[in-house]
């Protein structure tokens, strides 16, 4: 039991590192995409991105026909790991992020219509408290793990009959053509 806390101590040092105020910081506004291979792509090589955040709730009027699906087709997630929608033509479906100051690692799962064409990432919150009390922030975000253009692609193929939805697959498919 004696390791216990030295493993805390090494755990912590190495979550702390994560958010070292000398690594590079990149505006989305002036990030670039690469291929990274397999569908998937980044925006640019940065670990750190400044991003307008707002949230979301299933309770909301215009998301109550959906419940707690995510666009994915899981159930919107509360608690260590969190559901967040974006413009899936910036990040990507399956973007793995953490905001900085926050325990919570969150997971791009969902879209909205009002975020296609913009770099805001909506964080699901399971209440209407939850979307007053966030408000919009700036946040520092790093980025753990990139989502796939080819998985986005794939889900939203079936729904390019809506227009948000239609210029989101146009996005990416000029983000994959470089």
């Amino acid at each position: 039991m004696a390791c216990r806390p030295l493993l805390t101590a090494l755990l912590a040092a190495a979550s702390s590192a994560c958010f070292c105020s000398c690594s590079s910081t990149t505006s989305l506004a002036d990030a670039k995409v690469h291929k990274t291979g397999s569908g998937r792509s980044q925006i640019d090589n940065a670990k750190y991105y400044k991003v307008r955040t707002t949230a979301y709730s299933h309770v909301e009027a215009d998301s109550l026909k959906y419940g707690r699906a995510s666009a994915e087709g899981g159930n919107l997630q509360y608690g260590m790991f969190r559901s967040a929608a974006s413009d899936w033509s910036v990040f990507p479906l399956g973007t793995v992020f953490k905001i900085e100051g926050l325990p919570y690692t969150y997971r791009i799962d969902d879209y909205g219509s009002a975020l296609v064409g913009t770099k805001t990432i909506d964080l699901y919150k399971p209440d209407m408290a939850g979307i007053s009390e966030w408000g919009a922030r700036n946040v520092r975000i790093k980025v753990i793990k990139w989502g796939s253009y080819g998985d986005s692609l794939a889900i939203l193929g079936d729904r390019v009959s809506y227009p948000h939805v239609r210029t989101m697959v146009e996005s990416i498919r000029r983000n994959l053509r470089g």
